[in-house]
């Protein structure tokens, strides 16, 4: 490419906030997280944190994802600080010790995985650079110009000469001395005389924006730190939003001509609410979004009048969401008011805004999912999801006329690229799954067609079977699964199976293109993911059956979904593994307890696994804002009971358990590392208790004569956090549990080694 210096990913925030999924696909999140695949620092992916994320894929515009907050629970009694200050030293006592005890463990454990690891970590790092070497960088186009990101520098091309490889660096992270960052979000000004970038490091959840003039000679305008989002109302007011403690609330607003200044523009009182920004497509409005978990308000700010106060579209409604968008002076606002309460497209007048003025566009189908949305000067195109299969509606605003398209059959996951104008004639997107790498896409709204764009030179996966199943739970309700399995593997019952699940905040389990599920189709394994209720896949009734007193019916269909596989010759229990993170560990932990015989290994990744206390703490982060998803045992008795009767952490009993790998991060701020020290503390006792019941001897090692006893393993990592994590550290995270794994599956993971014990 050819470079001019000028001074240092780039994608469009899409509407909501994404969870953000680490590895095997998280919530992520709880939260507000962001969802993205790691990739190394010298070449940064630009990624949403517009949830969906943590959590994987995106969130229903407007919708924000779980956000923990710190404060206090109104009419709480509060003890005396003297009893607080005890309580804290003791609590942090035993944290440390329990901390040194498993980290002087994983220390012990772990040459017992550094062979394996080493192999995994080179084939890895090989599909890595195979794929990421031959898959171009995200453009965002702007009237004439053209940005991307390579290597963690922003460039600019014209977009006649972008695939010439003429570009300008306009920023670079190293040359700021942010080498330990990558690039999060980026917004241009409407007459491109500014650029807004925000940078973010694995061990922080704060972001810290960074303003550039742009020119002949780009220099830094303006830092500002702990910032969420962002978006230009003009060209040169910035309105963006302040994030502590994982809490949004306040919006400000900032000029950089004429008299310079910052304000105050809004503040969310209510806890339980998280504040984002989004301009319509338009650019007529910038939005103010203030959503909890069922519920959401918008203010508007005319981008044309940018210092008047903004306007209330519709004052909250429990229970309602509602996202704007904006066309020709009509609202746009995509819903969920009204019956049934999934998503609708609704108009209203600028001027008589109130749900009262709403009039139906377009509904969706019963059990569809609205995956995104985006909106065209006379179009609008929802991306979808329905059984499993991807499409996307196009609905025309002068014929009136909606059209279907089927998308193909392999794609599980899809990525709209950045349209910043709504002119445009084109739509772009790329699809993948976990075992095939992003292919482009285009719509053509001229041509009324699908357009796969010049293919990419990667290896075209050709030998990758996928399967979609319907199991019955134990309500009788039909539960997907997606299940990948080589073509050319023998004797399916015989071979490894790694099932994935989440269940929780109405998130869809990440099925983004992973180079470690690819190497695992290639030897051999079979990859099963269980769509059940508490997620997203099937629309928001999916995910209300599966949150609060109807959190069981996520572990039913977990039950159902893997008894289903196993009877359809899919592996068999001692070679079966499964693998979750964050709130998916409540179902995985879950399931350990109630029917530990349905699998051989379990690997969790920054589990959720004490439910019950965490959600009686309310001094921690997410508790009070996550009562809408798990309940408030702390004013709801039966509440109570009825989380206590799934809770991992309760539930644990002395009986043969599977092995299981968990990795935990030290700086964690959503899912408390104490619960999770405990959680491993009690399980391994239950596992010794049992064997020594079981065997009455003495138990010296990890062979006892007539039993098997399992590994219950904890790896708390210094570095990371749960949204976060280097291409170089989530490599290393991967291998290990993909090491873990095949020691646990031996036999069947390396046929040749049959003669072996499995421990």
């Amino acid at each position: 490419m050819k470079v001019r210096m000028c001074c240092a990913g780039l994608r469009n925030l899409l509407q909501g906030l994404r969870f953000s999924a680490k590895y095997y696909s998280k919530h992520n999140l709880p939260q507000t997280m962001c969802p993205y695949s790691k990739s190394k620092p010298i070449k940064c992916c630009i990624l949403d944190c517009s949830e969906s994320t943590c959590t994987h894929r995106t969130a229903p515009p407007g919708r924000i994802l779980p956000c923990r907050f710190f404060s206090c629970k109104e009419g709480t009694k509060v003890p005396s600080k003297r009893k607080q200050n005890t309580s804290r030293v003791t609590s942090d006592l035993l944290h440390k010790n329990l901390l040194k005890s498993e980290q002087e463990n994983w220390n012990d454990i772990s040459p017992t995985y550094k062979a394996v690891t080493k192999r995994i970590k080179g084939k890895l790092e090989e599909l890595h650079n195979m794929y990421t070497r031959n898959s171009g960088s995200p453009r965002m186009r702007f009237r004439e110009n053209v940005y991307f990101e390579e290597n963690g520098c922003i460039f600019l091309a014209k977009a006649d000469d972008v695939d010439e490889g003429n570009a300008d660096i306009l920023f670079s992270i190293e040359d700021l001395g942010f080498s330990d960052a990558f690039i999060q979000r980026i917004r241009i000004s409407p007459d491109q005389s500014y650029m807004a970038i925000s940078l973010k490091s694995e061990n922080s959840e704060e972001a810290t924006c960074i303003i550039m003039k742009l020119g002949n000679f780009p220099v830094v305008e303006k830092v500002i730190p702990s910032v969420f989002s962002f978006e230009w109302a003009a060209n040169d007011v910035l309105y963006y939003t302040t994030q502590k403690n994982l809490k949004c609330q306040n919006v400000f607003m900032t000029t950089f001509t004429y008299q310079k200044h910052t304000k105050l523009v809004y503040t969310e009182q209510d806890a339980r609410f998280f504040v984002d920004l989004y301009c319509t497509k338009d650019r007529r409005f910038l939005t103010i979004n203030s959503n909890s978990k069922t519920t959401s308000e918008v203010w508007l700010v005319d981008c044309t009048h940018p210092f008047e106060s903004p306007a209330l579209v519709q004052a909250r409604t429990p229970g309602v969401f509602y996202h704007i968008e904006h066309r020709k002076e009509q609202l746009y606002i995509l819903t969920t008011y009204g019956e049934p309460a999934e998503y609708k497209l609704m108009k209203a007048p600028v001027a008589c805004s109130g749900k009262d003025n709403w009039q139906l566009v377009y509904a969706l189908e019963k059990k569809t999912k609205l995956v995104d949305f985006e909106m065209f000067s006379d179009d609008c195109i929802m991306f979808l999801k329905n059984a499993g299969h991807l499409y996307l509606n196009v609905i025309s605003f002068v014929s009136h006329l909606v059209q279907s398209i089927q998308l193909p059959t392999w794609a599980c996951e899809f990525e709209l690229e950045s349209h910043l104008e709504h002119t445009t004639s084109t739509c772009y997107f790329q699809l993948s799954s976990p075992v095939h790498p992003p292919k482009r896409f285009a719509y053509s709204f001229k041509e009324n067609n699908l357009i796969e764009q010049a293919v990419q030179e990667v290896p075209i996966i050709t030998n990758c079977h996928t399967t979609r199943l319907l199991a019955k739970s134990k309500d009788e309700t039909l539960v997907p699964i997606t299940v990948f399995h080589n073509k050319n593997s023998k004797e399916l019952h015989r071979r490894p199976l790694l099932v994935h699940v989440y269940g929780a905040y109405g998130i869809d389990l990440n099925m983004s293109f992973k180079e470690e599920k690819l190497m695992l189709i290639e030897e051999g394994w079979i990859l099963a993911y269980c769509h059940v209720r508490g997620g997203g896949e099937q629309g928001l009734s999916w995910h209300r059956d599966g949150c609060q007193r109807n959190k069981l019916k996520g572990l039913h269909d977990l039950r159902a979904c893997i008894m289903l596989l196993h009877e359809l010759g899919f592996s068999q229990p001692k070679h079966t593994a499964l693998a979750a993170a964050s709130a998916g560990g409540v179902l995985a932990g879950a399931l350990c307890n109630t029917d530990p015989a349905l699998i051989r290994a379990v690997v969790l990744q920054a589990p959720f696994v004490d439910v019950l206390n965490t959600m009686m703490k309310t001094h921690l982060p997410l508790t009070i804002e996550e009562q809408e998803e798990w309940g408030n045992p702390l004013e709801d008795e039966i509440c109570m009971k009825y989380i206590k009767s799934y809770c991992p952490y309760q539930n644990i009993k002395p009986q043969c358990y599977p092995s299981v790998f968990i990795t935990a991060y030290e700086n964690d701020e959503r899912t408390p590392l104490m619960g999770i020290l405990q959680y491993v503390q009690k399980l391994r006792k239950a596992v010794l208790d049992h064997a020594s019941r079981k065997s009455k001897k003495v138990i010296t090692s990890f062979i006892v004569p007539g039993n098997w006893i399992p590994n219950i393993i904890l790896d708390v990592q210094a570095n990371g956090s749960h949204c976060d994590s280097s291409w170089e550290h989530s490599l290393n995270e991967v291998a290990r549990h993909l090491a873990f794994l095949s020691r646990e599956l031996e036999e069947v993971c390396h046929p040749q080694h049959h003669s072996k014990p499995c421990k």
